[in-house]
């Protein structure tokens, strides 16, 4: 499994970014995939989960501003950003786990249950 990760860069705060991810070789016909970010000096966290049946599940600390969506014909997910704080500036990975359902307790957590993971993005808001 491939997943290729873009959208990342610089913005204000209050501004907009939208993040992909396209994953390749997925054999499943269902799984969990979603977003983890690393902010620095910071523990990696799980923000965004989406199944494949449009089930989604969004961190406390991103809820109302980061929307996760995905296109099953395009095997792509998508990470829509607003309203973006300077605390949110940190590399983004793209996560996925085959043949598994997400669980809203992963939310916060490392990810050490997704199996794949992209190279990661950045992400810096400015004050």
């Amino acid at each position: 499994v491939q997943l290729a990760e873009s959208g990342g860069g610089s913005v204000s705060a209050g501004g907009s970014l939208r993040l992909s991810c396209a994953h390749e070789g997925v054999t499943g016909s269902w799984y969990c995939m979603g977003w983890a970010r690393q902010a620095p000096g910071k523990q990696r966290e799980v923000v965004a989960m989406i199944e494949e049946d449009d089930e989604k599940y969004s961190a406390k600390s991103v809820k109302d501003r980061f929307t996760i969506s995905l296109d099953v014909a395009k095997n792509t997910a998508y990470l829509q950003m607003n309203r973006l704080k300077p605390e949110d500036t940190g590399t983004y990975f793209c996560i996925l786990q085959e043949r598994q359902v997400c669980y809203p307790h992963w939310l916060g957590d490392r990810g050490e249950r997704f199996q794949h993971w992209g190279q990661g993005t950045q992400v810096t808001v400015t004050s």
